[in-house]
Protein backbone atom coordinates (compact mmCIF):
# COMPACT_ATOMS: atom_id res chain seq x y z
CA UNK A 1 0.00 0.00 0.00
CA UNK A 2 1.01 3.68 -0.94
CA UNK A 3 1.02 5.86 1.62
CA UNK A 4 1.40 10.02 1.48
CA UNK A 5 1.42 11.99 4.41
CA UNK A 6 0.92 15.91 4.54
CA UNK A 7 0.19 16.83 8.28
CA UNK A 8 1.54 15.31 11.65
CA UNK A 9 -2.18 14.01 11.91
CA UNK A 10 -1.80 11.56 8.75
CA UNK A 11 1.55 10.24 10.32
CA UNK A 12 0.04 9.40 12.88
CA UNK A 13 -2.75 7.68 11.65
CA UNK A 14 0.05 5.76 9.02
CA UNK A 15 2.22 4.89 12.28
CA UNK A 16 -1.15 3.36 14.66
CA UNK A 17 -1.34 1.03 10.73
CA UNK A 18 1.56 -0.24 10.19
CA UNK A 19 2.86 -0.13 13.90
CA UNK A 20 6.67 0.53 12.67
CA UNK A 21 7.69 3.98 10.92
CA UNK A 22 11.07 4.01 10.22
CA UNK A 23 12.95 8.02 9.34
CA UNK A 24 14.89 6.16 6.69
CA UNK A 25 14.41 3.38 4.47
CA UNK A 26 15.18 0.54 6.48
CA UNK A 27 13.44 -2.46 4.79
CA UNK A 28 13.35 -3.33 1.32
CA UNK A 29 9.35 -1.93 -0.06
CA UNK A 30 8.09 -0.50 3.41
CA UNK A 31 7.03 3.39 4.09
CA UNK A 32 9.98 5.45 6.23
CA UNK A 33 9.08 8.49 6.77
CA UNK A 34 11.24 10.20 4.85
CA UNK A 35 9.97 8.44 1.44
CA UNK A 36 5.59 9.34 2.25
CA UNK A 37 6.09 13.20 2.91
CA UNK A 38 7.08 15.55 0.57
CA UNK A 39 11.19 16.72 0.38
CA UNK A 40 10.21 20.51 0.33
CA UNK A 41 8.49 20.11 4.25
CA UNK A 42 11.32 18.73 5.58
CA UNK A 43 13.62 21.68 7.65
CA UNK A 44 10.94 23.70 6.22
CA UNK A 45 10.34 25.29 9.71
CA UNK A 46 6.74 25.08 9.28
CA UNK A 47 4.30 22.72 10.72
CA UNK A 48 4.55 20.23 8.03
CA UNK A 49 8.25 19.58 8.41
CA UNK A 50 8.73 15.86 9.23
CA UNK A 51 11.87 16.75 11.14
CA UNK A 52 9.76 18.45 13.85
CA UNK A 53 7.75 15.82 14.28
CA UNK A 54 10.06 13.06 14.95
CA UNK A 55 10.75 14.36 18.73
CA UNK A 56 7.37 15.48 19.04
CA UNK A 57 5.92 11.89 18.47
CA UNK A 58 7.63 11.15 22.04
CA UNK A 59 6.88 14.17 23.24
CA UNK A 60 3.11 13.44 22.91
CA UNK A 61 3.11 10.48 23.78
CA UNK A 62 1.67 9.10 20.54
CA UNK A 63 4.90 7.11 19.61
CA UNK A 64 8.06 5.73 20.56
CA UNK A 65 10.91 7.36 18.98
CA UNK A 66 14.61 6.26 18.90
CA UNK A 67 17.53 4.31 17.25
CA UNK A 68 15.52 0.97 18.20
CA UNK A 69 16.11 -1.13 14.74
CA UNK A 70 19.97 -1.63 13.10
CA UNK A 71 21.51 1.14 15.02
CA UNK A 72 18.30 3.23 13.08
CA UNK A 73 15.63 5.84 13.65
CA UNK A 74 12.58 3.95 13.92
CA UNK A 75 9.12 5.10 15.62
CA UNK A 76 6.68 2.30 17.25
CA UNK A 77 3.12 2.72 17.96
CA UNK A 78 2.15 1.93 21.24
CA UNK A 79 0.05 -0.82 20.35
CA UNK A 80 2.80 -2.64 19.13
CA UNK A 81 5.93 -0.89 21.84
CA UNK A 82 5.30 -3.84 24.34
CA UNK A 83 6.01 -6.57 21.85
CA UNK A 84 8.72 -4.82 20.18
CA UNK A 85 10.74 -3.92 24.14
CA UNK A 86 10.22 -8.25 24.57
CA UNK A 87 12.05 -8.86 21.50
CA UNK A 88 14.45 -6.68 21.68
CA UNK A 89 14.99 -6.19 25.27
CA UNK A 90 16.22 -8.11 27.94
CA UNK A 91 14.80 -9.52 31.15
CA UNK A 92 17.98 -8.70 32.88
CA UNK A 93 18.16 -5.61 34.73
CA UNK A 94 20.87 -3.20 32.60
CA UNK A 95 23.30 -3.48 35.87
CA UNK A 96 22.70 -7.22 35.84
CA UNK A 97 23.66 -7.26 32.16
CA UNK A 98 26.67 -5.37 33.04
CA UNK A 99 28.02 -7.64 36.25
CA UNK A 100 27.44 -10.65 33.73
CA UNK A 101 29.76 -8.81 30.45
CA UNK A 102 27.09 -8.01 28.67
CA UNK A 103 27.06 -4.26 28.69
CA UNK A 104 29.69 -1.40 29.01
CA UNK A 105 30.90 0.52 31.74
CA UNK A 106 29.82 3.70 29.74
CA UNK A 107 26.13 2.34 28.76
CA UNK A 108 25.80 1.34 32.74
CA UNK A 109 26.60 4.98 33.60
CA UNK A 110 24.56 6.61 31.28
CA UNK A 111 21.72 4.50 31.73
CA UNK A 112 22.17 5.32 36.09
CA UNK A 113 22.36 9.24 34.63
CA UNK A 114 19.27 9.13 32.90
CA UNK A 115 17.43 7.39 35.65
CA UNK A 116 18.08 9.69 38.18
CA UNK A 117 17.61 12.63 35.55
CA UNK A 118 15.19 11.78 33.28
CA UNK A 119 14.88 14.09 30.17
CA UNK A 120 18.31 14.71 30.75
CA UNK A 121 19.63 16.24 26.88
CA UNK A 122 22.52 15.15 25.62
CA UNK A 123 25.45 17.79 26.33
CA UNK A 124 24.79 17.61 30.00
CA UNK A 125 24.63 13.79 29.98
CA UNK A 126 27.88 13.46 28.38
CA UNK A 127 29.45 16.05 30.65
CA UNK A 128 28.03 14.26 33.63
CA UNK A 129 29.13 10.52 31.84
CA UNK A 130 32.99 12.14 31.72
CA UNK A 131 33.06 11.54 28.22
CA UNK A 132 32.76 15.20 26.84
CA UNK A 133 36.19 14.98 25.26
CA UNK A 134 36.68 14.46 21.78
CA UNK A 135 38.48 11.45 21.80
CA UNK A 136 35.61 9.93 23.78
CA UNK A 137 32.71 10.66 21.98
CA UNK A 138 32.46 7.55 19.71
CA UNK A 139 32.39 5.94 23.20
CA UNK A 140 29.71 8.25 24.24
CA UNK A 141 27.34 7.34 21.10
CA UNK A 142 27.98 4.16 20.76
CA UNK A 143 27.10 3.23 24.51
CA UNK A 144 23.45 5.36 23.44
CA UNK A 145 22.93 3.13 20.51
CA UNK A 146 23.66 0.07 22.96
CA UNK A 147 20.53 1.32 25.38
CA UNK A 148 18.35 2.08 22.42
CA UNK A 149 18.86 -1.09 20.73
CA UNK A 150 17.63 -2.65 24.23
CA UNK A 151 14.87 -1.00 24.80
CA UNK A 152 16.17 0.74 27.83
CA UNK A 153 16.45 4.06 26.81
CA UNK A 154 13.96 6.47 24.10
CA UNK A 155 14.12 10.01 22.90
CA UNK A 156 11.83 11.90 24.57
CA UNK A 157 11.72 15.27 23.27
CA UNK A 158 14.72 17.80 22.52
CA UNK A 159 16.29 20.67 24.30
CA UNK A 160 16.47 24.20 23.19
CA UNK A 161 19.77 25.82 23.88
CA UNK A 162 19.33 29.48 24.92
CA UNK A 163 21.70 31.94 26.12
CA UNK A 164 21.32 33.96 29.74
CA UNK A 165 18.31 35.99 28.33
CA UNK A 166 16.34 33.14 27.68
CA UNK A 167 16.71 33.44 23.51
CA UNK A 168 17.10 30.50 21.15
CA UNK A 169 21.34 29.91 20.98
CA UNK A 170 22.40 27.44 19.01
CA UNK A 171 21.17 23.77 17.43
CA UNK A 172 18.87 22.05 19.96
CA UNK A 173 19.53 18.53 21.82
CA UNK A 174 18.21 15.60 22.08
CA UNK A 175 16.83 14.13 25.43
CA UNK A 176 16.49 10.73 26.78
CA UNK A 177 14.46 8.63 28.89
CA UNK A 178 14.32 5.70 30.28
CA UNK A 179 11.97 3.13 29.07
CA UNK A 180 10.15 2.51 32.19
CA UNK A 181 9.79 6.34 32.50
CA UNK A 182 8.23 7.24 29.30
CA UNK A 183 5.83 3.71 29.22
CA UNK A 184 4.89 4.84 32.48
CA UNK A 185 3.82 8.80 31.73
CA UNK A 186 2.51 6.94 28.54
CA UNK A 187 0.33 4.47 30.57
CA UNK A 188 2.02 1.53 28.36
CA UNK A 189 0.79 -1.74 29.20
CA UNK A 190 3.26 -4.25 30.46
CA UNK A 191 3.25 -7.66 28.90
CA UNK A 192 4.15 -10.61 30.32
CA UNK A 193 5.04 -13.40 27.33
CA UNK A 194 8.40 -14.49 26.03
CA UNK A 195 10.50 -13.33 23.25
CA UNK A 196 8.89 -15.77 20.85
CA UNK A 197 5.88 -15.85 21.71
CA UNK A 198 6.05 -11.66 21.19
CA UNK A 199 8.30 -12.44 18.13
CA UNK A 200 4.97 -14.66 16.28
CA UNK A 201 2.89 -12.11 17.56
CA UNK A 202 4.71 -9.54 15.59
CA UNK A 203 5.08 -11.20 12.77
CA UNK A 204 1.62 -11.85 12.39
CA UNK A 205 0.54 -8.48 12.58
CA UNK A 206 3.45 -7.70 9.77
CA UNK A 207 2.17 -9.97 7.71
CA UNK A 208 -0.33 -8.11 6.05
CA UNK A 209 1.64 -4.46 5.62
CA UNK A 210 5.33 -6.19 5.18
CA UNK A 211 6.47 -7.21 1.84
CA UNK A 212 7.96 -11.08 2.10
CA UNK A 213 11.36 -9.58 1.31
CA UNK A 214 10.62 -7.06 4.38
CA UNK A 215 9.30 -9.98 6.71
CA UNK A 216 12.49 -12.14 6.49
CA UNK A 217 14.15 -8.92 7.22
CA UNK A 218 12.60 -8.14 10.06
CA UNK A 219 12.74 -11.89 11.31
CA UNK A 220 15.87 -12.21 10.57
CA UNK A 221 16.28 -9.15 13.30
CA UNK A 222 14.10 -10.18 15.87
CA UNK A 223 15.77 -13.93 15.70
CA UNK A 224 18.97 -12.46 16.24
CA UNK A 225 17.91 -11.13 19.83
CA UNK A 226 16.80 -14.19 21.21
Amino acid sequence: MEYKVKTYGDAINVIEEIGILPLAPLFPDFPSLNNITLEEDWHSDTEFDPWIWRTKFSTDGVAAYSKFIKKKSVLVSLQLLPYVKSVLGYAESVEERYFNGNVSKEALDIYKIISQEEGIDTRALRIKAGLKEKDKKRLFENALLELQGSLDIVISGIQEKRNVDGEKNGWSSTAFETYDSWAKRNRIVTIKIDKEESRKYLISFFSNVFSIESLMKFEKVSVDRQ
